[in-house]
């Protein structure tokens, strides 16, 4: 039927070479195949019109169907607010190398070489031999080592929260080999473990909770004097001992008063300023967060859309 290469239109532009009576028989029956084509046509048009017109399921001016919304893994929505709650009082968020030197993850800490301290932090060498000043470069084993680029600065008072990847030879339902910690310091004229154990109750209360309650063991750490362990109250017991506590407390990380050394590798008057720091893994604290009852941290990592998308 079309103008230029139908074949109908084709066979009428070929009539002049017929004779007269042929050029009459085919030009009739051409008449007639247009008239019934162009029928036919506009049938199938009625028929497809009434379809759509009966068939109520369609509406070309409804939206498609909705596509699945992801949201933001646990560890982000973690990291967010552990930062806007201590943002709250005053500490800015800060990030440090993932690939360290030896000397801020454990020498400016007041681990010098070959010191018994570094072996619990079982930690992933990059180098074999030190290559400079700072020694080897390793995988940063934690948070802390931070606390003297921080003070390098030399923008005092110092109140930071520096939340990062670190990395360790473990792995098991409660460690694993990359894992994320935040590590916090305050440094001022004055500072005390009064301005510690008020921080401490503090996060424990926005975090945990307002029924949570935070305290403080003596323990030692090489880069802190005095040093001490933090407990939580126990989420699911409320303090009266279970399964999971033993005693009503759940261990969360360290703290403690900055060591002198530490201060003056960092360029700091240990005389003029004190400070403290706390370190603690971001997974651990998610774990014991109030309603939560996740058995092995490897879950997190796992990528299973069953397991993420209840949260």
């Amino acid at each position: 039927m079309g103008r230029k290469a139908g074949e109908l239109n084709s066979i009428l532009r070929g009539l002049k070479d017929l004779s007269e009576d042929s050029r009459r028989e085919v030009g009739a029956l051409a008449n007639e195949l247009r008239i019934e084509f162009e029928e036919k046509i506009q049938q199938r048009r009625r028929e497809l019109k009434e379809k759509n017109n009966a068939d109520d399921s369609f509406d070309a001016t409804l939206p498609g169907l909705a596509l699945p919304e992801g949201h933001l893994h646990l560890m982000t929505q973690a990291i967010k607010e552990i930062t806007e709650i201590f943002e709250r009082i005053g500490f800015q968020r800060r990030r440090y190398p993932e690939v360290e030197w030896d000397y801020y993850a454990f020498e400016s800490l007041n681990m010098p070489p070959d010191h018994p301290a570094r072996d619990e932090w079982e930690t992933f060498f990059i180098d074999k031999t030190p290559i400079g000043s700072k020694g080897q470069r390793i995988l940063t084993p934690h948070s802390t080592s931070g606390d003297v680029r921080e003070m390098e600065n030399k923008k005092l008072p110092i109140r930071s929260i520096n939340i990062a990847k670190c990395y360790r030879r473990q792995i098991d339902a409660s460690h694993l080999p990359m894992f994320h910690q935040f590590d916090g310091q305050l440094i001022d004229q004055g500072v005390t473990v009064a301005d510690l154990r008020g921080t401490l109750d503090y996060f424990a209360k926005q975090f945990f909770g307002p029924d949570r309650k935070a305290r403080i063991r003596p323990f030692h750490f090489q880069f802190t004097e005095p040093s001490f362990e933090v407990d939580i109250s126990c989420g699911y017991c409320h303090g009266a001992g279970c399964k999971l506590c033993k005693s009503g407390w759940v261990e969360i990380g360290g703290s403690g008063m900055l060591h002198p050394n530490v201060l003056k590798a960092g360029g700091i008057d240990y005389k003029k300023y004190s400070g403290f720091a706390f370190g603690w893994g971001v997974e651990r604290c998610y774990l014991m967060k109030a309603g939560l009852s996740i058995p092995d941290i490897r879950l997190l990592y796992q990528n299973d859309l069953r397991f993420l998308q209840q949260f």
